[in-house]
């Protein structure tokens, strides 16, 4: 359940820097022909579309985490990712107008949005629904962040409900954003964005407290290492019968 909340705090908050990427897609949409129940049937499909592509992503990096929770390395990977979280927003800080990790993928998202820009040009539903699927493609800080989250969960379908509900919790920035434009004020933005980085270092560091089992429940819980209570029980009952044999002879 912590994961879920985890998952719809992360989608609420990191849609305001959404808007950024996403934002002008989200105003340019093909609905300005459409009735307003069109527009927000439209706009919805759009929307759902994104929550679906998460959902994959989080199929894929769910089976990724159960595969390093079956050889062993989850509490590594949850020190790893928490690191990685931190990393992300102290890089840009230090390196503030020289490099940029969005810079270095800019590239790929304006060829991703070449080839799905000839779907702007017709309003229909399954364009809206389409456009949606491969705007969750795009590049996006605060998607990495959830598909960490997704990692962290270590079960596919964990995975998918994760990344939906991420999706699900960016959608209504983003809808207001197409059917109102932009009624989310610059000054408003400007604080949402001082408050992401910090809400991502927090993240961070509780990934990292989770890795180590420090026995803090909820946040930092002891692991259970199954195959030794495993070794255990097959023990147990290979002394029980050697105790009934010894009986027996006796």
């Amino acid at each position: 359940m912590t994961d879920l909340y985890t998952a719809l705090t992360i989608g609420l908050i990191g849609s305001f820097h959404c808007i950024g990427m996403c934002g002008p897609i989200a105003v340019a949409l093909p609905v300005g022909n459409k009735s307003w129940a069109g527009k927000v049937i439209g706009v919805l499909l759009y929307n759902l579309g994104r929550a679906f592509t998460y959902g994959l992503l989080g199929a894929a990096f769910g089976l990724l985490g159960k595969g390093i929770e079956m050889a062993g390395f989850q509490q590594w990977a949850s020190i790893l990712l928490g690191i990685v979280m931190i990393i992300s927003v102290l890089f840009p800080m230090f390196f503030r107008g020289k490099i940029s990790i969005d810079q270095l993928l800019t590239g790929y998202a304006a060829r991703l949005i070449a080839k799905f820009r000839i779907l702007f040009g017709k309003s229909s539903y399954k364009n809206l629904l389409v456009i949606g699927l491969l705007n969750g493609l795009l590049p996006c800080g605060l998607v990495y962040v959830a598909v960490a989250g997704a990692i962290n969960t270590n079960a596919v379908l964990n995975g998918v409900v994760f990344m939906v509900i991420f999706g699900l919790g960016t959608i209504p920035v983003m809808m207001s954003v197409s059917l109102l434009g932009n009624v989310i004020g610059q000054r408003f933005r400007r604080q949402m964005n001082h408050i992401i980085p910090v809400f991502i270092v927090v993240l961070g560091i509780i990934f990292i407290l989770r890795g180590l089992s420090l026995g803090i429940p909820f946040i930092s819980p002891k692991s259970q290492m199954l195959t030794p209570e495993k070794e255990i029980k097959v023990k147990g009952s290979c002394c029980s019968s050697e105790n009934t044999m010894e009986y027996r002879d006796f």
